[in-house]
C-alpha cells in the first residue's frame, strides 16, 4: 500500500514541477503525501525513500524532510514534517522557522555532493514562493545553484546592501527587490521568515517571495545577502539556476 501511494505522489509530482499543477490535474497538496510517505517509510522501515532525508524531530525541535526536485539535475527541496502551507504561515516566525531554515542550510550538500564538487557551495542559493507563485500548499525551500547573472549583479552592487531591508536600485531576472546584508555571524540561528515582517509596505506575506545567497570570495564582506519581493505571484524562485551554469563554466576551466 505505501510502495503504491509513493508511487502515484512520486509521478503526480514530477508533473506538478514541469508542466504545473493547472494542467497536470493534480491537487496542491501532492507535495504534503510525498513528505506523509517519506515520513511513514523512516517510521516504519528507517529508511526516508523517496526522500534523501527525514528527521523526525522531538519534543523540542520540528521535523523536515528533504526530496530531490524529480526531473531536475541537482535542486532539493526541504520541507516541514508538519503540515505548514507556505512562508505566510505565522508559527515560522518562531524558534521553528529557523529550525528549518538550519535544515535547508545543512542540506546544500545534496547540491554539491550532486555536482561533485564542481561548484562552491557559496554559489548555491535558496529560494520559497509566495502563495500565487508556487504551486504546491506544503512549504518547500528551493536550493540549487545561482543564476549567474544573478551572481554577477550582486557582487557589482555589493556596497548597495545594509543591515537594513531596502529597495534595491537594480533589478534581478527583471523584478526589483528589496535587499538587504545579514554578516556572517549573524548567520547561525538566522530566521528570514521573521525577517520578512520588517520588510517596508504592506505586511503581506500572502504575496511575498524571498531568497538568500551567500557572499563569494572577493566580496568585501562575509555573509549573505537576503532578497525579497512582492507581487501576486512572486516567484523568487527565478533567481535559481537549475541547469547550473555556474558549474559547468568551472569544470571547463
Amino acid at each position: 500500500m505505501l510502495d503504491g501511494i509513493m508511487r502515484a505522489a512520486l509521478a503526480s509530482l514530477a508533473l506538478v514541477l514541469t508542466v504545473g499543477a493547472a494542467y497536470a490535474g493534480v491537487t496542491r497538496d501532492t507535495l504534503w503525501v510525498v513528505t506523509r510517505t517519506c515520513v511513514a517509510a523512516q517510521a516504519t522501515f528507517g529508511k526516508p525513500f523517496p526522500c534523501l532525508q527525514v528527521d523526525l524531530g522531538s519534543h523540542d525541535r520540528p521535523g523536515f524532510a528533504v526530496l530531490k526536485a524529480p526531473l531536475l539535475k541537482t535542486e532539493v527541496v526541504v520541507m516541514p514534517t508538519d503540515r505548514i502551507a507556505g512562508l505566510e504561515d505565522h508559527s515560522l516566525q518562531t524558534a521553528s522557522g529557523a529550525s528549518y531554515w538550519r535544515a535547508a542550510t545543512e542540506a546544500r550538500h545534496f547540491v554539491t555532493d550532486a555536482l561533485r564538487g564542481r561548484i562552491d557551495i557559496s554559489d548555491l542559493a535558496f529560494a520559497v514562493n509566495s502563495q500565487g507563485g508556487r504551486s504546491q500548499d506544503q512549504l518547500h525551500i528551493h536550493i540549487d545553484c545561482v543564476q549567474p547573472a544573478v551572481r554577477a549583479a550582486l557582487r557589482a552592487n555589493t556596497r548597495v546592501f545594509t543591515s537594513e531591508w531596502r529597495s534595491l536600485p537594480f533589478s534581478l531576472e527583471r523584478q526589483r527587490y528589496y535587499g538587504k546584508f545579514i554578516p556572517a555571524a549573524a548567520l547561525n540561528g538566522l530566521n528570514p521568515f521573521a525577517q520578512l515582517t520588517r520588510l517596508p509596505g504592506p505586511h503581506d506575506l500572502d504575496a511575498t517571495s524571498f531568497a538568500m545567497v551567500s557572499t563569494s570570495p572577493g566580496d568585501p564582506a562575509d555573509g549573505a545577502y537576503l532578497l525579497a519581493y512582492r507581487s501576486g505571484d512572486s516567484h523568487a524562485e527565478w533567481l535559481l539556476d537549475h541547469d547550473c551554469a555556474l558549474a559547468s563554466k568551472t569544470a571547463a576551466q
